[in-house]
This record gives structure tokens, C-alpha cells and sequence, in this order.
């Protein structure tokens, strides 16, 4: 094998290494893409949640969205129309497909 050839493979072994590295992005094998867009759908829908709950209101209410655009609320909310507004605000949110609103209606 000349230099040129073996600089050619450690070169693409290297690249194999990092592209399966980067196979698994979290526990739950999403890929990087679904990763990032997922972190960016939790922001969006605890932004939103703030804008139009208020800061007090949002502190409560926990945003975890988990692979294929599933959006799950947990935490308190103070009553059923709040816990209604944060399942309709997160289902209005880009990337969002599905909510599962946990939230516990706690005065």
C-alpha cells in the first residue's frame, strides 16, 4: 500500500468512525436532525406557552418532545381552561404532531 493510499483509507476510516458516532445521537436512537428539530419544538412551545400563559404559569409546566413530533406536558397547571390553553398552544406550534397534555389541574 502506498502513502497515498494509506492516507486515503485512515482518511475514510476516520469519516466511518465519526459517521457512526454520530448514529446515535441520545438514548433513544434518534438521528441528529430529529434531535435538533425536537429541541427546537420544546423551545417553541415553552415560548409560547410564556407568551400567552405568562412566565408563572410556564415555571409549572414541563415540554418534552420526544421522536416524530410527539410533544408531551407535564407539570400543574392552576385550572382546566390553563391546562386546555397550554394543549391548544402546543398543538398550534410548527413540527408539533401529536400532544399528550399530563398536566394536573392543581389550584
Amino acid at each position: 500500500m502506498g502513502m497515498g493510499h494509506r492516507i486515503a483509507f485512515v482518511s475514510a476510516l476516520s469519516l466511518a468512525v465519526v459517521t457512526l458516532a454520530g448514529c446515535s445521537v441520545a438514548n433513544n436512537q434518534e438521528s441528529m436532525g430529529e434531535y435538533v428539530d425536537g429541541s427546537v419544538v420544546t423551545t417553541r412551545v415553552k415560548a409560547g406557552i410564556a407568551d400567552n400563559l405568562g412566565a408563572g404559569p410556564a415555571a409549572n409546566i414541563n415540554v418534552k418532545t420526544i421522536q416524530g413530533g410527539i410533544v408531551q406536558l407535564s407539570g400543574f397547571a392552576k385550572t382546566q381552561a390553563e391546562k386546555d390553553r397550554a394543549g391548544q398552544i402546543a398543538r398550534s406550534v410548527q413540527g408539533v404532531e401529536e400532544v399528550h397534555n399530563n398536566l394536573v389541574v392543581a389550584p
